[in-house]
């Protein structure tokens, strides 16, 4: 009886869910079963499209995990390895994706990954070492340093949320070469490809929603969440600084109207067209957020996952499974706020996620004039986003 490859079955279903379309990376996947890296985890739960968590701070959360296997197809396919390439990765992990880039690169390529975490760093090389990786040169440092002494490279990748570009990646990375990280804007978090242009921005389109953990060290961006009150709903946001939650837990603390929107949006058209639209248009005096309220808990009568808007006199919390479902609280202010960019979305063609566009422009060139999208300060650069219609 022919032996089974666990691997074929997570390879199926991201090919079903139309997550998986380049040959080269369904033979890496199939090559390097991902239980290897995993030998703790349940084998049901390694061979499902899902992340799961490596380490976790005290209130169970993760600071370490290894990515959904759909996002490291899509990040694989965003990178089009090819043999021979010199790749620097950062964000080990268990070293699972640094092995299938090292299948990629082949023996003529070579893969440094870097590890912040002592610890996890140690057993990512014991992993590759074990599965006959131990050509992937494992480095424990804060990955917002890059490599050095292996650049320049072709290929910079991160699996963790970046705030801001490092400089050290830009000056690692070949005049060629691209740059795919994570950054997140708003809450919303996207994987972008980078590519230097001339003029010394860095531009990037073909992005997707993501959900990796944040990097850790020198690049660490400021504070993005808020709990409100003593409960559960934690808040995500790039203003987060301008929402008073004791306030809010006041306000809140009314009974909410259930309202519903024009038209009953599910969870895709939520994340791929309509919040990042959302996010570009919020009102100058609105804060524009992300909530999650943990599994098993309910706050101020909600529970699950969401955005928001807010105001000093009215809140709107859009459950994204809710089919238009929201809970308003206080004035409809912000309902009606977002019923009307809603309006909005729907008249220019409903724009989705494939849209958007980046630019990251450099804080030693003149602030730019933007007629579209919105302006970001960071602490490198001026991130530009827009739709490109």
């Amino acid at each position: 009886m022919p032996k089974v490859n666990p691997a074929q079955s997570l390879v199926d279903l991201l090919r079903e869910r139309g997550k998986l379309y380049d040959p080269r990376v369904e033979e890496a996947l199939l090559a390097i079963p991902r239980h290897l890296f995993l030998p703790d985890a349940p084998i049901e739960q390694v061979y499902d499209d899902q992340s799961i968590p490596v380490k976790t701070d005290l209130r169970g959360d993760a600071t370490c995990s290894d990515t959904m296997p759909s996002m490291v197809a899509h990040l694989l396919q965003q990178l089009s390895l090819q043999p021979g390439q010199n790749v620097l990765h950062i964000g080990t992990g268990t070293g699972y994706v640094s092995a299938l880039m090292a299948h990629l690169v082949h023996k003529e390529g070579t893969i440094t990954t870097i590890e912040i975490d002592r610890d996890i760093a140690k057993e990512a090389e014991a992993n590759l070492v074990r599965n006959g990786y131990g050509m992937v040169k494992v480095v424990n440092k804060d990955g917002a340093e890059g490599y050095a002494p292996r650049a320049a490279y072709d290929r910079i990748v991160a699996t963790c949320g970046i705030w801001d570009m490092p400089i050290a990646w830009i000056k690692q990375i070949k005049p060629e070469g691209r740059i795919i990280a994570p950054i997140w804007l708003d809450g919303l978090q996207v994987m972008a490809s980078f590519k230097l242009e001339a003029d010394g921005t860095l531009y990037a389109e073909n992005v997707m929603p993501s959900a990796f953990v944040y990097i850790r060290g020198i690049a660490e961006g400021p504070m993005v969440r808020k709990f409100v009150g003593s409960t559960e709903l934690m808040l995500l946001a790039d203003e987060i600084h301008e929402v008073d939650t004791v306030a809010l837990a006041m306000l809140l603390a009314n009974d909410a109207d259930i309202c519903y929107l024009s038209a009953p949006l599910n969870t895709i058209e939520y994340w791929y067209g309509f919040i990042p639209f959302m996010m570009l248009h919020e009102g100058d005096k609105d804060v524009f957020a992300l909530y999650t309220i943990r599994d098993g808990y309910k706050a101020y009568g909600m529970e699950g996952e969401g955005f928001a808007l807010l105001s000093a006199a009215s809140a709107a919390f859009v459950p994204y499974y809710g089919m238009g479902m929201v809970h308003c609280f206080a004035s409809s202010d912000t309902f009606i706020e977002i019923e009307k960019q809603l309006s909005a979305w729907q008249s220019l063609g409903r724009p989705t996620i494939s849209q958007l566009r980046l630019r990251l422009i450099p804080k030693d060139q003149p602030i730019p004039q933007i007629t579209m999208g919105k302006l970001y300060p960071r602490r490198h650069h001026y991130l530009h986003v827009w739709f490109d219609q």
